[in-house]
């Protein structure tokens, strides 16, 4: 998998590209703690648009975000999902953990 990112203002966009899986957790981890470093970041959005593929170390992966960016006072938002990455994250009940769009 792939991931850049990009700022805007107080928010930051991680977009993800190709597996979501146990092999990239350290590349995933590097790069929301690079983001919540950046001073004044209060957003960060995952573009997952390109995301083919999500198994259940992503969704952990996910939680652990999310706990550490509310740490930090900042909103974690999952967006442009596929609607085979929504189905799994629907199941999961990520709705009512993370905000999705």
């Amino acid at each position: 998998m792939n991931i850049t990112s990009k700022q805007e203002a107080d928010k930051i966009t991680l977009t993800l590209n190709g597996r979501f899986d146990f092999s990239v957790h350290r590349d995933f981890r590097t790069s929301y703690e690079d983001a919540l470093k950046i001073t004044g970041i209060k957003k960060i959005a995952l573009d997952m648009s390109a995301v083919d593929y999500l198994d259940s170390s992503a969704l952990g992966m996910l939680l652990l975000l999310n706990e550490r960016a509310r740490a930090t006072n900042a909103e974690v938002n999952i967006a442009r999902c596929s609607p085979g990455v929504m189905k799994i994250l629907e199941i999961a009940n990520f709705s009512k953990i993370i905000k999705t769009s």
